[in-house]
């Protein structure tokens, strides 16, 4: 297959491009507007020979669309352009609602155009893919506020997004499905939860920690940190992404978690306790790397506990997590010991370690 990739100098579509180009045969056009968080020196030179091709173009610009699917011919589409740093949503929700919305919604016209003209074959064969997240689902009970057995988003959780960023998501779920019964466009959805891994931008939570860490600085955590996430292998998302693109069934909804329930704090915890190990020679003035660890104010509108009923994709296509919590987080944090000089690259853009939410705090 030929596989139109949107996004893929991204976090996780960069993990896509990978996988494909190692894993499989098929072709990949990487279609990236390399905003502040594209980076394709996520994808290793030696992966980028004839299977492999580059268009940095904007989602938004449907002339551009056009020619895209017109010159290479996709088989199918994987939709991961977004923005989706839930912090700059906040502080500006235009790009949100411009990218992920109307982005989107040229990109399924532009798709929709090329689809109506394939032969009879190719038609029923195409295929695009959404890929979403679980944010838009809301948050859930949290252990401290809920005794029992606590719920799991399914793909029947009733929308309910609590941030630009997961409304503007919410929104362009709800035009893919439409594509579907209105104009028959044979489309998926999947929503995932909480991504973490190699080349990871440096603003998201597990990599801001890790290299504040090193650098002594301070590890800001949202209120109590007890904030509770699933937590996703990146590598682990990639594979069921192919699965679902070359084996779901059009007008199917997959949640994809990693059945790694944990509180901020734990996380944290844990990468401190990695760095203790990995990385014993502290900077100057650290005795323990848990001592870096300051409360800021919370988020506005913070969601309490997201976790994911992955039961769905791993009956019907057979995908199942290989990470567990522990092996996937010493893998990211070796993997960043490892890399400094990718980071250091990224670091050396406008971008600075200063997450943001925690101004003035």
């Amino acid at each position: 297959m030929k596989l139109l990739i949107t996004g893929g100098a991204g976090f996780i579509g960069s993990a896509v491009v990978r996988h494909v180009l190692r894993e499989t045969n098929h072709e990949v056009v990487n279609l990236d507007k390399l905003t502040y968080a594209g980076n394709l020196d996520s994808i290793p030179p030696e992966l980028t020979g004839s299977r492999y091709v580059f268009e940095q173009v904007d989602i938004c610009d449907g002339v551009a669309l056009e020619r895209v699917f017109a010159q290479h011919q996709p088989d199918a589409v994987m939709h991961l352009a977004a923005e989706s740093h839930v912090d700059r949503s906040i502080d500006g929700p235009g790009d949100f609602i411009q990218t992920n919305i109307v982005g989107t919604y040229m990109l399924l016209e532009a798709a929709r155009r090329y689809w109506s003209d394939l032969d009879a074959e190719k038609k029923a064969a195409f295929r695009f893919h959404h890929i979403s997240t679980d944010e838009v689902y809301g948050d859930l009970p949290h252990p401290d506020e809920q005794s029992g057995d606590l719920p799991l988003f399914t793909e029947t959780t009733s929308y309910a997004p609590s941030s630009p960023y997961s409304a503007s998501k919410a929104s362009s779920d709800h035009l893919v499905r439409a594509w579907l019964r209105t104009y028959g466009l044979p489309t998926i959805v999947t929503n995932c939860s909480n991504n973490y891994g190699p080349y990871h931008f440096p603003e998201k939570l597990i990599p801001h920690m890790i290299l504040n860490a090193l650098a002594g600085k301070a590890l800001p955590v949202y209120g109590d940190g007890s904030q509770i996430r699933d937590w996703l292998y990146v590598e682990d998302h990639a594979r069921a992404l192919i699965k679902v693109v070359t084996e779901g069934v059009v007008g199917e909804t997959y949640n994809i978690g990693g059945h790694n329930e944990k509180r901020n704090i734990e996380v944290v915890h844990t990468l401190c306790d990695l760095l203790e190990e990995l990385v014993p020679n502290k900077p100057t003035g650290v005795a323990a790397y848990r001592d870096l660890i300051t409360y800021v104010k919370d988020r506005p509108g913070h969601d309490v506990r997201y976790a994911i009923d992955a039961s769905k994709i791993a009956d019907q296509l057979g995908w199942e997590p290989q990470e567990t919590f522990t092996s996937g987080m010493r893998k990211t944090v070796e993997w960043y010991l490892a890399n400094d000089s990718w980071w250091q690259r990224v670091l050396s853009g406008d971008y600075k370690l200063d997450r943001l939410g925690e101004r003035g705090h």
